[in-house]
């Protein structure tokens, strides 16, 4: 499985931005779909995850409200619409992939696409 994220940039406060992961492969249906972001000198941040049927999701408390995420089977598709945004979502956004249950650390995804910078001016 590859990822690509593709949409990130620079936006100003309050403004949106959609992000979007083009994932490889005829697995896609099986993987449940993961986001995650990255500040510089911080820790890899769960953000939410789709499950692989796009039924359930769930966020971090920090983007509930705000972001939103989608997926599209029949594309290999997977989306993060990000409203409202803060200067404090600004970081290195990745998505990730594993098969089965929907997983919230970084450590039970197994695929992971290089990244796209954010960057949300006040």
């Amino acid at each position: 499985v590859q990822l690509q994220e593709s949409g990130g940039g620079l936006v100003q406060a309050g403004g949106s931005l959609k992000l979007s992961c083009a994932a490889s492969g005829r697995a896609f249906r099986s993987l449940a779909m993961g986001w995650f972001r990255q500040a510089p000198g911080q820790e890899r941040e769960f953000v939410g995850v789709i499950s692989w049927s796009g039924d359930s999701t769930y966020y971090a408390d920090s983007v509930k409200g705000r972001f939103t995420i989608s997926r599209d089977n029949a594309e290999n598709m997977v989306y993060l619409q990000m409203n409202s945004l803060k200067p404090e979502d600004t970081a290195a956004y990745y998505c990730a992939a594993r098969f089965g249950v929907s997983g919230r650390s970084p450590y039970d995804y197994e695929y992971w696409g290089q990244g796209i910078q954010v960057t949300v001016s006040s």
